[in-house]
């Protein structure tokens, strides 16, 4: 069974020798956006670097498409930055090609359901598979079941629906349904081999899911999902295994572009999943680093350094109290002066753009992770606990949000 003890943390994989009669690559975001804007349009070989034929030697791929592509359409009012590439951008996800795209984000509907649509069409046109949004609630929560070698691999995909942008009577992504999910699960594996669970959700940037995100993916591992995979956060977070279920928090970027020495947003790792009919035998992360000019998979002691820090940042995963000092340590960090600036920073946005300060913050009561943070750092304040944290967890949070790589490609100390 696939257990903290039986994964190989230096090499971030595990077998359980038995040959897989199908695999899957899961990837992060991706969009045509910054400086992938060009290259995508121009050479979408590069982009992928020597991930390319790592994705391709898979028999099923799967990527999450942040933005929509269309060539119009005028951007929404939301709380965050709005994305769009055009159709001419499908060449990237062709290229390979990528067998299906993940929806269910926050920025899909940056340009409201028209350039939606014409994503729909441009990727049924270039029989690009998709799911986890719609233009009703039954086709957001459509689960998609792919097949490769008589194996049928059920996928479901959701999010937070950030922006109030979950389908309902009106289009939009499949939302923060836990309980739905937990039942959808338990149906679908009636009808597939094997039922994988892609989450778009938790808060941005930090080294740890909070505890509301795990509580979420620990009930999906337990209604029955194979694997569970998430993604959102920018950086990568760590892997927990909940009954022999593997749960990788955050893939972080995969190709998204965000002009920033930030070292650890620049880093990310796809998943490789190989099935049976009877159960999962093999999971492969495979780090990279994203640069100026594309992906480069990590080699050697840029390898080995970035599993020694992914199982610092996995093991607290395996306890209830890991999950909480962790989540209380970037609490500590951010503390009362991190929420003083937040707010000051919408107050000042509800003066020089009042929608746009309204829509940041009506996304911060509305949200899961931004509710939960808020909700948590002022309880511990009310309750004095604020500074109380594990001084590991505080440490690791602070690096993450602010490590700068100044060389801007492989580095470790």
């Amino acid at each position: 069974m696939l257990s903290v003890s039986s994964f190989n943390w230096e090499q971030g994989c595990w077998s359980s020798g038995k040959p897989a009669e199908a695999t899957l690559c899961i990837a992060g975001d991706w969009a045509p956006i910054r400086g992938f804007k060009k290259i995508i349009e121009t050479d979408p070989a590069s982009i992928y670097g020597d991930l390319g034929s790592t994705i391709q030697s898979a028999d099923l791929s799967i990527v999450n498409l942040e933005a929509p592509l269309s060539d119009q359409g005028n951007p929404v009012c939301k709380s965050g930055a709005v994305f769009k590439g055009e159709s001419r951008h499908i060449r990237g996800l062709t290229f390979l090609p990528f067998n299906a795209v993940t929806l269910a984000n926050n920025h899909v509907f940056d340009f409201g359901p028209g350039a939606f649509k014409d994503t729909l069409d441009l990727l049924e046109k270039n029989k690009i598979q998709w799911l986890g949004a719609g233009m009703s609630i039954e086709e957001a929560a459509k689960p998609l079941i792919l097949t490769a070698n008589n194996l049928k691999i059920g996928i479901l995909n959701f999010s937070e629906g950030e922006d109030l942008t979950g389908a309902g009577k009106n289009p939009g992504v499949m939302g923060w349904e836990i309980p739905w999910l937990e039942t959808r699960i338990k149906a679908l594996k009636q009808t597939v081999d094997c039922v994988i669970v892609i989450a778009h959700c938790g808060l941005e940037y930090i080294p740890f899911a909070p505890p509301y995100v795990m509580d979420a993916y620990k009930k999906l591992a337990e209604a029955g999902a194979d694997a569970v995979i998430g993604h959102h956060p920018h950086v990568p977070q760590g892997i927990k295994f909940h009954k022999g279920v593997p749960i990788c928090s955050s893939l972080g970027n995969f190709v998204f572009y965000q002009d920033t020495n930030l070292y650890w947003r620049k880093l990310g790792y796809m998943v490789k999943i190989g099935m049976t009919k009877e159960a999962l035998v093999s999971l492969d992360l495979i780090p990279y680093q994203i640069r100026d000019h594309g992906l480069a998979a990590l080699k050697t002691r840029d390898q080995e350094y970035f599993f020694t820090r992914f199982k610092e940042i996995s093991l607290p995963l395996d306890t209830k109290k890991g999950i909480a000092d962790a989540w209380n340590g970037f609490l500590h960090y951010y503390g009362k002066e991190g929420f003083k600036n937040e707010v000051a920073m919408i107050m000042e946005k509800m003066e020089t753009d009042p929608k746009k300060g309204a829509a940041m913050f009506r996304n911060r009561l509305t949200t899961n992770q931004h509710f939960y943070h808020w909700q948590d750092m002022l309880t511990r304040m009310v309750k004095g606990e604020l500074e109380t944290s594990p001084s590991w967890a505080k440490k690791i949070a602070k690096e993450w949000l602010t490590r700068m790589d100044k060389k801007n490609q492989g580095h470790h100390e």
